[in-house]
């Protein structure tokens, strides 16, 4: 229950494992019929968060089927299946990290191999030297036969939906809670379900409401005379003002984007111009990592400059982009996600988060504020 509360997405699949006791085994693992061989002295011994994390470490074996992954790589001899082990313990704790979830016990990451975060289990298994297993985590994870097996349980046909099920249910949840979802989870169910949005169509959805919004807003102005005072020259009318949409768009230039994401980020740019039918004078960008280094209005996305490098605050880019004269009416704000947020909105713009998703970076993205519309920005054809 511990476990489904806090990872709500894996619900289906923790409900869906039988548990049997198996004592003296010295290990709580899975076999491939998603039946949970559990030693009652271990259990003992785990607290109910440790034991729900433990759970979730092993039904991931069984929904990323490591077990057929390992006959994949040649991993059927024991030296190997404990290097698989430690692989595939990698690669499921990279995303429990996140959330302060990995096991103790089954407690392996990225580092400890000396591999960058945000691989797959076969790339580690490449480069983990011959070790000793330090946790059983049975055949579900390296296909290997345990004396303990059960027969029967969950065949391929079961395994299979369950798997569509959970994905389909992270693809959901992320929907509805963007930015909840580790990226290898979301990476995995977009393997196993064609992804459900396009980023680019919500992305350009949320500008062209926020443009809409504030092309609506018309207003009364004395500025320049009526039409309709020649009907009425004793009395000064005022004539109709709609303002002009203006867009700002706050760009990360911190030390932790990348080439590749600032390519990515001056490409969201370039279509902001192109799709967007904005005019020379409604696009002002700001090149943002603690401060702002540069403000411009631009054309071409090979106007923007890219200064700054340092650390990163997006809140000192939000704030600035709403202090400028005349106000934008949409913010854009397009970051990696490492940055403190504001508590508080602006006033008056409607604020737009395109989120660039990456792998390989140490840490984990701040979740952006719930009043600002995220957009998760991925990179097209990224391997699950």
């Amino acid at each position: 229950m511990w476990a489904g509360s806090r990872f709500p997405y894996l619900a289906s699949a923790l409900f869906a494992a039988e548990v049997l006791g198996r004592p003296a085994i010295g290990t709580v693992a899975v076999d491939p019929g998603w039946h949970v061989h559990a030693d009652p002295a271990v259990i003992d011994g785990l607290s109910v968060p440790e034991l729900a994390n433990l759970l979730v470490h092993l039904t991931g074996h069984l929904l990323r089927d490591h077990a057929a992954r390992a006959a994949a790589v040649g991993a059927d001899e024991d030296g190997a299946r404990a290097r698989w082990n430690l692989a595939s313990d990698a690669e499921i704790n990279d995303d429990l990290s996140r959330d302060q979830a990995v096991p103790e016990v089954a407690g392996g990451l990225p580092g400890d191999l000396g591999c960058e975060e945000g691989r797959l289990a076969e790339e580690y298994f490449t480069r983990v030297r011959p070790a000793v297993r330090h946790w059983d985590c049975g055949s579900g994870c390296d296909g290997g036969p345990r004396p303990w097996d059960a027969t029967g349980g969950i065949g391929p046909e079961q395994a299979e939906l369950l798997a569509l099920g959970v994905a389909a249910e992270i693809q959901r949840h992320q929907g509805q809670l963007p930015g909840t979802v580790p990226g290898g989870w979301l990476r995995w169910a977009e393997s196993r379900l064609p992804s459900q949005v396009d980023w680019r169509r919500v992305l350009a959805a949320e500008i062209r409401r926020g443009v809409a919004m504030a092309a609506g807003k018309v207003d009364y102005t004395y500025r320049r005379p009526s039409r309709r005072n020649a009907l009425t020259p004793d009395v000064v009318l005022p004539s109709l003002f709609g303002p002009l949409p203006d867009v700002a768009v706050v760009c990360d230039t911190s030390a932790s984007m990348h080439g590749d994401l600032l390519a990515r980020a001056l490409a969201e740019v370039e279509g902001l111009l192109t799709k967007g039918g904005l005019r020379h004078a409604q696009l002002r960008v700001l090149a943002v990592d603690t401060n702002v280094h540069s403000v411009r209005r631009v054309s071409r996305a090979s106007q923007v400059q890219l200064t700054g490098g340092g650390g990163t605050d997006m809140g000192s880019g939000i704030l600035s982009a709403a202090a400028m004269k005349p106000p934008p009416s949409v913010i854009v704000v397009l970051t990696d996600g490492f940055t403190p947020w504001p508590e508080a909105p602006p006033k008056g713009p409607r604020v737009i988060v395109g989120l660039l998703e990456q792998d390989g970076i140490p840490g984990s993205p701040v979740r952006p504020p719930t009043w600002a519309h995220t957009v998760h920005i991925v990179e097209p054809g990224r391997l699950a």
